[in-house]
Order: C-alpha cells, then structure tokens, then sequence
C-alpha cells in the first residue's frame, strides 16, 4: 500500500479513499432507492401511460393517480417559476452533500442504510424536478368514513424512502447505539 492509506475493516478504493461495510451498505440503499422510484416513475409515465389514462383505482382505499409537485414536500411553497425551482435543487444538492458526509461518518449501519435511504429518496426527486420541473407523485391513499372522504397527500417511492430512513434515524438515535453527530 502507498503512504497515507491504511486498510481497516472495509477495503480501499482506486482512489486511496476507505470505504466500510456500513458505507457499502447505505451507498447500495441509496442506490436502490433511486433505481426503484425512477423505474416506477417510468413505467407510470411511459408503459401505463397515466398521464393520459386517468387514475387507475388499484383497492377501495388505494389509487395511483398522477401529481406535479412544484413545490417541496406535502406541496408546500408551490411555485413553478424557474428561479423557484433552481433555488430548491440548489437547497437539494447542499443538502445531499451534507447527508453523504454524515453517512461516510456514521458509526451505526442503521443510521447508514437510514441515510442512504434519504439521499437515495432526495437524488430521485431531483432528477424529477431536472427532468420534468416537478416531481412524479402517484401514490395515493383515502378512505370514506360516514359520508367523508379523508385522503392522504400523493406521494412516490422516493418520499417513502425519505420518510423510512427519518424513521430509521429516528429510532436509530433514541434506541440504538450512539451514532456518529450530524456535521
């Protein structure tokens, strides 16, 4: 090995760069985070076509049903001016750095796999919002209570793998091993 790499428990890249098997595993969530949202994005869009089919009723409590999100989460601070939607990428991107900094430092493989699952989740969303100016939502559930209809925001597989890896985070600070702090 050259000077200044070391070999620990994990291997090193090309680059002399050390990557652990808890960073292996949050990389590889992040991963298959954005492959599932994008792959399920581009069937809705392309092979159902939903954009011109309409809802499609899946259960009595359960339809997918396409959404533009211009803003950021549950539709807050809509906007499609495209100052507006620089600005959010411009947050999206610093924020993505931030979490990958974290997870190359994070000690638990839960807050790992946890932040991987939020950057995957963010980088998906991203592309949407590159691609179409608005995110790709069509996941929506509701249910009829007494004559009311009570309906949950639409979202994607990028916003479930957001809101798992919060959870994660969540558990993993409260319950788990003390993890690595937030830079």
């Amino acid at each position: 090995m050259g000077p200044g790499l070391r070999r620990d428990d994990g291997f090193i890249r090309s680059d002399g760069l050390l990557m652990t098997p808890h960073l292996r595993a949050g990389v590889i969530a992040a991963i298959a985070a954005l492959v599932a949202d994008q792959a399920s994005k581009l069937w809705l869009l392309n092979v159902l076509d939903i954009a011109h089919r309409g809802a499609v009723k899946v259960t009595p409590f359960f339809d997918l049903e396409l959404a533009w999100n211009v803003g950021i989460s549950f539709g807050w601070l809509q906007s499609d001016s495209p100052a507006a939607q620089i600005g959010l990428m411009a947050v999206k991107v610093v924020a993505v750095i931030v979490l990958a900094v974290w997870m190359a430092r994070s000690r638990t493989l839960l807050a790992t796999v946890a932040l991987g699952l939020i950057i995957g989740g963010a980088v998906g969303n991203g592309i949407d919002r590159f691609l179409h100016g608005a995110v790709v939502d069509f996941a929506h559930f509701h249910v009829e209570i007494s004559g009311f209809r009570y309906s949950w925001y639409v979202f994607n597989l990028a916003d479930v793998a957001i809101v798992a890896g919060v959870a994660a985070l969540l558990y993993d600070s409260f319950l788990g091993v003390p993890a690595a702090k937030a830079p």
